[in-house]
C-alpha cells in the first residue's frame, strides 16, 4: 500500500540520513520501509535527481542509490510514472500557490493517488494537500 509521495529533497535526505528531514517525515518513510508498505516518488523526482547531481548540488551517487531502492525485491520505494492521469490531476493544483512545475507534478501525483505528500517545501504546503513534515 502506498502511504505517501515523497518530494525530491525529502527522499534524498532520508536516503542519506540528513538531519534536515523532519521527524514525522522520517518516521513515515521508515515505517513504510520496515512494515512492507510503500513510499511513492514521481518520475519527475528521478529527473530532478539527475539534474541536481549534474549541477553538483547533491551527491553523485543519489541516482544509483534511488534506483537501487526501487529495484529491490522487497522495495519500499516505488516510482509513479508521469502520465495523462497525473497531468489531469495537475490541473487541480493551484499554479499560483505552487508555481514550480516539478512541485506541481509531485503534488498532482499525491492528489491522484489520494495520499499525503512528504515535503518541507512551502510551495507544496500551499497546494492545499495534506503534507507530512
Amino acid at each position: 500500500m502506498i502511504q505517501a509521495v515523497a518530494d525530491t529533497h525529502a527522499l534524498i535526505w532520508y536516503l542519506f540520513g540528513d538531519r534536515r528531514i523532519g521527524p514525522l517525515a522520517h518516521s513515515t518513510i521508515h515505517d513504510a520501509e520496515t512494515h512492507g508498505n510503500h513510499i511513492a516518488i514521481s518520475s519527475i523526482t528521478l529527473i530532478e535527481i539527475v539534474f541536481l547531481s549534474e549541477r553538483g548540488k547533491i551527491d553523485s551517487a543519489t541516482f544509483a542509490r534511488t534506483l537501487a531502492e526501487t529495484h529491490r525485491a522487497d522495495a519500499w520505494l516505488v516510482e509513479v510514472p508521469l502520465d495523462e492521469q497525473i497531468a489531469r490531476a495537475m490541473q487541480a493544483i493551484n499554479r499560483h500557490a505552487t508555481p514550480e512545475m516539478p512541485d506541481r507534478v509531485i503534488a498532482a501525483t499525491a492528489l491522484h493517488l489520494g495520499v499525503p505528500v512528504i515535503s518541507r517545501d512551502p510551495a507544496i504546503h500551499a497546494s492545499g494537500l495534506t503534507v507530512i513534515w
